[in-house]
């Protein structure tokens, strides 16, 4: 659709021409309101992270006096502890195709500390990102075509993409926007249903908990819902918990899939269970570090060869991603001394993105014929559009979706990038678009003022 295409290509065309022909568009700057990259747009690195990835790339600077003047005492100890289970103290070098154990163990333990429930270090293989680890899924459990995966719709696109190339079937089930984009256990019994009558073998099921792009947060009694699903129909359990620490709302908690259920009583022998971790969201947002890991318990030994065989091609992760992993799951703890800083740097990108995700709500829901999922988590809002049907028939006569030619017509007015919502496999006959509340707390006022003056000036151009 000519709209989609050029809301992938334009954005960096129009703020190059804003540089270098100021004046030539109705707006002096793009505002990215479409992908989950927090430091692309002004959020600053968590100090006690970098300071331990600078002394880990760089060992010698342990060894320099004005060190304990610029790190930490902390960064220094944990650096040391770092490189001392680093074959060679080289983080230039390959790992174990796991991933390295210390950091495994790290990681171990701070899964343990997080769900009150044991940890296998060997459960855990270090990925470079989530979506490696997805594929790597998808792969393992993908046979053919008659191979299915239950997919949540509206879903992040990296899952229906990821079944297609590995050759299977995407299985969808619809969450219900009338209760916030709640994931309703009959409408999962009906798509299985369905599949399995025409041939599909059902094999895993995906949760996306806190949700993209729709944000909702699943409370704990559907969590068992789910979870007594898949057990009862032989699935394996895919869930994407990288939003886990982005919750907006008091009434909410993240709770892990494994920790829901281990208290169940359900163990290794009963459910198989991938859990999907990053270090691209949260509040630490390093996207470009590339990091993450999923673990994969539930599953016996002949399937976790084959795990390894297929974490085994592609040697292993990079090893700064694998630091981080076992930092964001061992952060600095009360007592050490990185720890007042490193709490009011997570506590303040936290809140900020609470207030922004809010403010967007508000604005959104205050606009003639848009309604918007209430802001509970991840870093999304889902907003539904209600378009008249003259600009709906003015999409068709340029061959774009609805949601893509107001999505471009926005980009075109305002300099605002938003994500048409086709693109999530929304609901049909709806539209929606996706938008991030990542743009810096200051520069919100701004985008709500041109996105209400383009809204307005939009519903009254196409009015029937």
């Amino acid at each position: 659709m000519l709209s989609a295409v050029r809301l992938l290509v334009m954005p960096s065309a129009y703020s190059r021409s804003c540089k270098t022909k100021p004046g030539s568009h109705p707006f002096d700057e793009i505002l990215y309101c479409n992908i989950g990259n927090p430091q692309s747009l002004g959020q600053l690195p968590i100090t006690f992270f970098r300071e331990v990835l600078a002394l880990c790339d760089h060992p010698p600077l342990l060894d320099k006096s004005e060190t304990h003047a610029l790190f930490s005492a902390d960064a220094i100890a944990r650096a040391c502890k770092i490189l001392d289970v680093i074959p060679g103290r080289a983080t230039g070098a390959y790992s174990h195709s796991q991933g390295i154990k210390g950091l495994r163990d790290a990681i171990a333990a701070g899964i343990a500390a997080r769900d009150g429930f044991p940890a296998n270090p060997d459960d855990i293989f270090l990925t470079d990102g989530a979506s490696p680890a997805v594929h790597m899924m998808m792969q393992l459990l993908i046979r053919n075509e008659k191979d299915g995966i239950l997919c949540p719709i509206p879903q992040y696109p990296l899952y229906s993409a990821s079944i297609a190339l590995h050759g299977g079937s995407v299985v969808p089930y619809y969450l219900d926007e009338s209760t916030g984009w709640g994931l309703e256990i009959s409408e999962l019994k009906k798509q299985l249903e369905d599949a399995r009558s025409k041939g599909i073998t059902v094999r895993a099921l995906v949760v996306i908990n806190p949700g993209n792009p729709t944000g909702q947060v699943l409370g704990e009694e559907n969590q068992k819902e789910i979870v007594n699903f898949c057990k009862n129909e032989g699935l394996v359990l895919l869930a994407d918990e990288v939003y886990q620490e982005n919750i907006y709302v008091n009434d909410k908690k993240f709770n892990s899939f494994k920790k829901i259920a281990r208290s169940m009583g359900y163990g290794d022998d009963d459910l198989p269970l991938v859990s999907f971790q990053s270090v691209s969201k949260g509040y630490y947002g390093e996207c470009g570090k590339r990091g993450g890991y999923m673990e994969v318990t539930g599953f016996g030994p002949e399937v976790r060869e084959q795990i390894y065989k297929v974490a085994s091609v592609n040697l292993c992760s990079n090893i700064s991603g694998q630091i981080l992993a076992s930092l964001i799951m061992n952060p600095p703890k009360v007592g050490d001394e990185s720890y007042e800083s490193y709490a009011a740097e997570r506590n303040g990108i936290l809140s900020s993105l609470a207030r922004r995700a809010k403010a967007l709500e508000n604005a959104f829901n205050s606009f003639e014929g848009v309604t918007c999922n209430k802001a509970e988590g991840a870093m999304y809002l889902f907003p539904r559009l209600r378009l008249p049907r003259k600009a709906i028939q003015a999409a068709k006569a340029v061959n774009a979706a609805p949601d893509a030619f107001y999505a471009g017509r926005l980009l075109d007015t305002t300099g605002i990038v938003v994500v048409p919502g086709s693109g999530f496999g929304q609901v049909p006959g709806t539209w929606h678009v996706r938008c991030t509340i990542l743009p810096q707390e200051d520069k919100i006022p701004a985008i709500i003022s041109r996105l209400k003056a383009f809204h307005e000036a939009f519903m009254e151009e196409f009015r029937d």
